[in-house]
């Protein structure tokens, strides 16, 4: 089987399995308010790619984390996800009406559901990491947490959208943009891959460095293929408005670098991301073709 194929069977089962376990707590774990709780469905569950939860059952993969420990991760960081895009998407912060192909939250609820709902869905993720019930030690559910805590806070995506929102129309450094996505997107992928590899109790310390480093690449050449989809892609395909950060007179690589500049950093930030897991091995192969993946896509 190519790798192409094999890597997006992979994914097909990843995006079912944590579509299944998501489907799984939103039932077990009802909301009172009906309004608020289809405010959350419909924000959770739409057409997603699934990212990060993807890549904490493939570091998991190549770390050799136990399986039934992996669905909690993954569901907690793809719960954080969607709240950020929530409230990414409000007229105070993004004002964006499109999202996923659809309606954005506030659109097709209001803001105020829109801002209960991404309140909700954070906590829920901290609520499913804390759970003494699952599989996870309590050593591991504390370190998660504490990674998960950093990566949606202030020094992390909460940070990094503040520091977005008010380089609208300034000039950035190439340095200040990439600590800038460093923080806003960077952060949670960072989480997801060393969540994924902390559901093997026994790894070390030099395994999860190895995964943090990849995972700092990838976040970054995320990031970059966003802002070239942005100049390049078209409204339909990427499920977003095209061309909205030019729009907003937003700070990209592009119009730092220019496409080919930024087009090249990608590669290079691809490049030393597959580096860093070399001493992993075979087991480490679909986070190379995630990476890959990564680079090559066009929503």
């Amino acid at each position: 089987m190519p790798h192409s194929e094999q890597l997006q069977a992979f994914i097909s089962s990843a995006q079912q399995r944590v579509n299944h376990a998501l489907e799984k707590y939103l039932q077990t774990m009802p909301c009172p308010d009906p309004k608020l709780g289809e405010a959350m469905h419909y924000s959770l569950t739409g057409d997603g790619k699934r990212v990060r939860p993807i890549l904490v059952y493939a570091a998991g993969k190549a770390t050799n984390g136990v399986d039934q420990c992996l669905d909690i991760p993954a569901c907690a960081v793809e719960m954080v996800h969607a709240f950020s895009l929530i409230h990414d998407d409000l007229p105070a912060m993004d004002d964006d009406d499109l999202r996923r192909g659809r309606a954005t939250c506030h659109r097709a609820f209001d803001e105020a559901t829109a801002i209960l709902a991404g309140d909700a869905l954070q906590t829920m993720a901290f609520e499913i990491l804390s759970n003494a019930d699952s599989a996870l030690s309590s050593e591991q559910r504390l370190k998660m947490i504490a990674q998960l805590s950093i990566a949606t806070g202030a020094r992390g995506m909460t940070g990094g959208q503040a520091i977005d929102l008010a380089a609208v129309g300034s000039n950035l450094t190439l340095e200040q943009l990439e600590t800038m996505h460093g923080l806003k997107t960077g952060a949670l992928i960072r989480a997801s891959v060393v969540l994924g590899g902390l559901c093997n109790p026994e790894i070390t310390a030099a395994e999860l460095e190895m995964l943090d480093s990849y995972a700092q690449c990838v976040g970054l050449c995320f990031q970059i293929q966003d802002d070239i989809l942005d100049v390049i892609g078209d409204t339909e395909t990427l499920g977003k408005p095209q061309g909205s950060d030019q729009e907003r007179d937003k700070p990209t690589y592009p119009a730092i670098l220019g496409l080919e500049a930024a087009k090249q950093l990608a590669q290079e930030q691809h490049d030393q991301a597959i580096s860093y897991i070399a001493h992993l091995g075979d087991r480490a192969d679909t986070l190379r073709q995630i990476a890959d993946y990564i680079i090559e896509r066009d929503n």
